[in-house]
């Protein structure tokens, strides 16, 4: 009887080194993205009109004065020279230092950085309250009223601006309501979560309508199953033959588009967190291209492609883990 019993374990080992080693596969191959991202950012930095000296030192500075900070920051050097410069740096985790605010670039993006992340958390916690729900009223009321709703909301999330949907936000619930505050990040744990909760359903309410429509579709398909039939003959009805079954069934190819749409989040931060007055990534780097500030533009983009390479990967080993026939290859 013990040596049934002694299977599972080496099994389970066996599937733990696989994922370990695809894991370390995808990071390593995503070594080559970050320094490509890294290069292009570098390069197209400079096709900014606009002088960072110039910018730091104000429109009263002499000619003098610009040449000579100019030399202080290798802005005078050949551009393969400041390129060189900047990659041997990263190799050395260095990211710069800002040539606006004087300090290094890591202590500009280490404040900033938990407030995107948050932002990005909530937001894909609203996405999934707002899909799972509506896809599957939509999925069990097929081609009728119900169904005909959450589609229009779908089309309505889709062809409105977040930045729009956001504006209203602040009117009805912040002016009007008074339910939460207009913008900033608060000064407490709750303080951060309530001032999440507006921007993170901007956000939810950007990326929910392709969720939903993807998942209702989906479900449809699921639905027709021989193994639906079969739970409904057994006795089980309603919400739990839709969760329990349909829903996670068809859940694979939603729960990718959602690692997409997320990897996409991150990008479009920059709009909502300027409208809620969020002091993250996105602000960081506006400002930043606002003074050309190169260091933190190339650091922030930097942050956000391995956030993106990060999300990619842990939306494939979630993908496997719900559906034994995803492999990881």
């Amino acid at each position: 009887m013990a040596a049934p019993s002694a299977q599972p374990a080496p099994a389970r080992h066996g599937a733990r080194h696989r994922v370990l080693r695809y894991a370390a596969r995808r990071l390593a191959a995503a070594v080559p993205v970050v320094l490509g991202v890294a290069v292009v950012t570098f390069l197209l930095l400079r096709l900014i009109p606009g002088d960072p000296a110039r910018a730091v030192l104000g429109i009263h500075a002499s000619s003098q004065q610009v040449a000579q900070l100019r030399r202080q920051l290798g802005l005078d050097e050949p551009i393969y020279r400041q390129l060189w410069s900047f990659l041997a740096a990263l190799a050395h985790g260095n990211t710069g230092t800002s040539i606006y605010y004087k300090v290094p670039v890591s202590s500009l993006i280490g404040p900033a950085l938990p407030v995107t992340a948050s932002l990005v958390g909530v937001s894909a916690v609203f996405c999934v309250l707002i899909t799972v729900p509506l896809a599957s009223l939509a999925a069990a009321r097929q081609d009728r009223p119900a169904d005909h709703a959450v589609r229009v909301f779908s089309l309505i999330g889709l062809g409105m601006p977040s930045f729009f949907f956001g504006i209203i936000l602040i009117i009805v619930f912040a002016v009007n309501l008074h339910w939460f505050g207009v913008g900033g990040w608060g000064t407490t744990l709750p303080g951060h979560l309530r001032s999440l909760v507006l921007p993170g359903l901007t956000a939810a309410i950007a990326i929910a309508p392709v969720l939903i429509r993807s998942l209702r579709v989906g479900m449809l398909e699921v639905i027709e199953s021989d193994f639906v039939a079969t739970a409904r003959a057994k006795g089980l009805r309603g919400p739990r033959v839709l969760l329990a079954h349909v829903a996670r069934n068809a859940l694979i190819p939603t729960l990718t588009l959602l690692g997409i749409n997320i990897a996409y989040l991150i990008g479009s931060t920059v709009v909502i967190e300027r409208v809620f007055d969020l002091n993250g990534l996105g602000n960081l780097m506006l400002n930043a291209i606002g003074v050309r500030d190169f260091p933190v533009v190339q650091g922030v983009t930097i942050v956000y492609a391995i956030a993106v390479v990060l999300i990619n990967l842990l939306t494939d080993l979630v993908a496997a883990q719900l559906d034994p026939r995803v492999r990881l290859r």
